[in-house]
């Protein structure tokens, strides 16, 4: 665990924040790279992740802040320290959509098309984002006595998570082990962005893309949430974590979408 990356004076500039930015630049790279076949210029790129960065960003601080309100209304001014971590992804990605939704219609692409293109780089950012997570020690697993399991130092977040639960006390130097899951998502995002970049490369109908991601991350995310440690700290329904009930309803969006596109294909094909 290292949260803070380097100190210039009285300025920290923490791990997290550090990674967050590697994510952005890794999504940009690679939407230039693919964006050359689509006729997308270096420009069109750069504006279009300026507006995803800002709108994901505000999104995801806000879904993680009335997630955790207990914890800020205590410290307002705690809600702006972005870079301490505390973003939840789909926040970000509702956020980041609508953002794409305007976009696309002021630059007049397709919006199938466009958001095809925007997937691609998702989960490639988000498993620089989740590396960050890592090092900052949020978003940890549970505890775990099967290997691998890491354990987090005195005064990180999950040893605070740990005490309050009464798993440790105030004398414990680290926090009882626990699964790596940041790491196993970091891994997931990997695999999904391959699978995602090599659909686009073969130019299937529009949206297909998009639907395949959906439906990938939305189970991926909904079965590692079994495996977080910070689920008792968090808003839940029922029985599931608000990452699980949203991971659910975004894989129904995806399964409409490939059921929609199917049946047009179909419908073409008997035309």
């Amino acid at each position: 665990m290292h949260p803070d990356f380097i100190s210039i004076g009285p300025l920290m500039i923490h791990t997290y924040g550090v990674m967050m930015a590697l994510g952005f630049l890794a999504g940009l790279g690679n939407w230039i790279l693919l964006g050359r076949r689509e006729g997308h210029s270096a420009q069109f790129c750069t504006d279009l992740m300026f507006w995803v960065i800002v709108s994901g960003i505000v999104g995801a601080r806000t879904a993680y802040v009335l997630e955790n309100w207990a914890v800020y209304a205590a410290d307002p001014l705690s809600v702006i320290r972005v870079d301490q971590g505390g973003l939840i992804f789909y926040g970000g990605f509702v956020a980041a959509a609508a953002s794409v939704v305007v976009f696309g219609r002021r630059h007049k692409v397709p919006l199938a098309n466009l958001f095809d293109f925007v997937v691609t780089s998702v989960p490639l950012s988000h498993a620089l984002g989740r590396v960050g997570c890592f090092l900052n020690g949020c978003c940890f697993g549970s505890c775990t006595t099967a290997a691998p399991h890491v354990q987090f130092p005195q005064h990180s977040i999950p040893w605070y998570s740990q005490l309050r639960s009464g798993v440790i006390d105030t004398h414990a130097a680290w926090s009882k082990p626990v699964h790596p899951v940041q790491l196993y998502e970091a891994a997931f995002n990997i695999l999904v962005y391959g699978a995602v970049v090599w659909l686009f490369r073969r130019k299937m109908r529009p949206g297909m893309v998009s639907g395949v991601y959906l439906v990938l991350y939305a189970i991926g995310r909904f079965s590692l949430e079994f495996m977080r440690g910070d689920r008792g700290d968090r808003l839940a329904v029922q029985q599931l974590s608000i990452g699980q009930f949203v991971s659910l309803i975004v894989l129904l969006a995806g399964l409409v979408i490939l059921a929609v596109l199917q049946y047009i294909h179909h419908k073409e094909r008997k035309d």
